[in-house]
């Protein structure tokens, strides 16, 4: 706090004229702005985990506690006059950021992780209710994440389904490698005239980290008679460009709470619209229960679900930035770039994949 001699009205200067600001010469956010909305961050601890748990500005932390206190106070008028509204909304923009067609195709859940579950559920009723044979595959990425992995066993392997995984390249040199082994794990599928039921596919692989070329494989799986394709993009919204009509997968997944600055944890789930629809359940039932995936995910009984009511407030704030959600992914993969090369170039190792297959995250060998 300033002292009272600072204060030059204090010391009998009654001539002294206050100084304005200097008036912003720039509409964009500025740098010392960027630091007071991360200035709750621990000092001294340079965060280099954002794709864990990503990075919530106070701007927005506000937003949720305003969210938070309105239920607070009135649970009951919270609930029956503002909650589907305000999701409602918040799906919405989602809607036209992805470019879905319908906002019924995008429901709010917690994270790519319930996502896989709703989409796995459904496989695994495929098998229990003789939909499928058994042994019919789902086809996935080695490096698939590891709660995805445990998923496929839970819900298609104890139903009678079979996992197979794609190994991957490592380091990966080009999306032309990706796409061979792809096919050899269709392949692999199919083999013994079983049939592939679904193909899971990461956007964006957190190990290695590598932007994989999904509109591609999701082309392919068409031309293989895969029956889904479900996309975990769990780190692609704030990361890369996510355009569900242009991929053409049937389920798209990508958390909020990672590159798009929501607080955890929140993340959509796009599902085109076709005759399956219906099939998809949120695993946790409520009396919302065969109303649609978009209202059952909306209630799945009393939670804090200020976390996907902040969509607003996040997409205010990354418009506050030069160039937008694209302006601060340019920088971000530009930034991440330099210091792989010059951690790589000091320690004499390598990159995990080109610079043009990484987004706002790297893998750089370790020195031996």
């Amino acid at each position: 706090m300033d002292s009272p001699h600072d204060d030059p009205r204090q010391n009998g200067d009654s001539t002294h004229n206050h100084v304005p600001k200097k008036p912003k010469l720039s509409p964009f956010i500025s740098e010392p702005e960027i630091r007071d909305e991360f200035s709750h961050h621990q000092p001294g601890i340079a965060r280099l985990n954002n794709g864990s748990f990503g990075s919530c500005p106070r701007s927005i932390l506000a937003a949720q506690q305003k969210w938070q206190l309105q239920f607070l106070q009135q649970p009951d008028d919270f609930y029956y006059n503002h909650l589907r509204n305000a999701i409602l909304q918040s799906r919405t923009l989602i809607k036209n950021l992805i470019n879905a067609e319908d906002v019924d195709e995008v429901s709010l859940v917690d994270n790519a992780t319930t996502a896989a579950a709703i989409v796995l559920q459904q496989i695994g009723w495929g098998f229990a209710e003789g939909k499928f044979n058994k042994g019919d595959a789902v086809v996935m990425l080695h490096c698939a994440y590891d709660a995805v992995k445990k998923s496929s066993k839970a819900y298609v392997t104890r139903a009678g389904g079979s996992v197979i995984e794609v190994q991957l390249p490592f380091p990966v040199n080009s999306n032309e490698e990706i796409i061979v082994q792809f096919r050899k794990g269709l392949e692999k599928g199919k083999a013994n005239g079983r049939k592939v039921r679904l193909a899971m596919i990461d956007h964006i692989t957190a190990l290695p980290s590598v932007v994989v070329p999904v509109a591609e494989l999701v082309k392919i799986c068409r031309e293989e008679g895969v029956d889904q394709v479900f996309v975990d993009a769990a780190h692609a919204m704030g990361n890369v460009r996510v355009d569900v009509e242009e991929i053409g997968a049937d389920f798209y997944v990508s958390n909020l709470h990672k590159w798009f600055f929501c607080p955890p944890a929140v993340a959509f789930l796009y599902c085109r619209k076709s005759n399956l629809s219906s099939e998809l359940h949120h695993p946790v039932v409520s009396h919302e229960y065969g109303n649609g995936l978009p209202i059952e995910s909306s209630w799945i009984g009393t939670r804090d679900y200020s976390s996907q009511l902040v969509v607003p407030s996040a997409l205010e704030f990354v418009n506050r930035f030069e160039g937008g959600i694209e302006g601060i992914m340019k920088k971000n993969h530009d930034a991440v770039v330099k210091m792989g090369e010059m951690l790589a170039k000091s320690w004499g190792t390598n990159l995990g994949s080109p610079p043009d297959m990484c987004a706002s995250m790297i893998m750089v060998g370790l020195p031996s």
